[in-house]
């Protein structure tokens, strides 16, 4: 074999330590491409466990369905409720929240209006509160409502008990119809209007200076 021929067949030589240089390093890729995808999958896991947590535990989403609650809350808003809150205290009046119906499978939207031990009455189209701070008793100034309210209560709650009522007095299924309802069976307060969004807001309870 001349010279010339030979240079040729050389030029298309490898050596064996390129091969090894070049497996190394896609070792080394593939190493941390499986890292970075382990790390995506713990942190979707993480993130979903969280969520599910958040949404099961703390914060709860409501839709609400009917026109009790009109003119301040409508059909289809979309609600976050805070379940966390009562944990760690007592209901307060003026508070909106959502309970489990006492008279079906069904959970309701209404406002807080009598807390435990408090007598409550009816009458004149004004809601009157009777408690051991006003022994003769204080009007409720309702602002938020549409209309006063109609018809002739008188209730005594008991330890456990609150009495609840819509603010769309004419057409809402409240306590005036099936009585207090109990401490286990609150869900939680409206915390939140997410949708629509020309009514994306936070609620607060209203000042009724009692």
């Amino acid at each position: 074999m001349n010279e010339e021929n030979k240079n040729k067949f050389t030029t298309d030589y490898i050596d064996q330590n390129d091969i090894q240089t070049v497996s190394e390093k896609e070792k080394s890729f593939l190493y941390k491409a499986s890292v970075f995808f382990l790390e995506l999958i713990k942190i979707a896991l993480l993130a979903g466990i969280t969520i599910g947590l958040v949404r099961y535990f703390l914060f709860k989403p409501f839709y609400v369905k009917g026109q009790s609650m009109e003119p301040n809350f409508h059909e289809k808003d979309y609600l976050i409720i805070d379940e966390i809150s009562y944990r760690f205290r007592s209901p307060e009046r003026g508070e909106v929240i959502v309970f489990k119906s006492p008279v079906g499978k069904d959970f309701y939207l209404k406002r807080i209006l009598g807390l435990p031990g408090e007598r409550i009455r009816v009458e004149n189209n004004k809601v009157i509160i009777y408690n051991e701070a006003n022994p003769q008793g204080f009007v409720v100034e309702e602002n938020y409502l549409a209309e006063k309210t109609e018809g002739s209560i008188n209730q005594t709650l008991g330890e456990n008990e609150y009495f609840v009522m819509g603010d769309n007095r004419d057409a809402s299924y409240d306590s005036r119809r099936f009585g207090p309802i109990l401490t286990s069976d609150i869900v939680g307060k409206a915390w939140f209007r997410g949708w629509p969004f020309s009514r994306v807001s936070f609620f607060k309870k209203p000042n009724y200076n009692k």
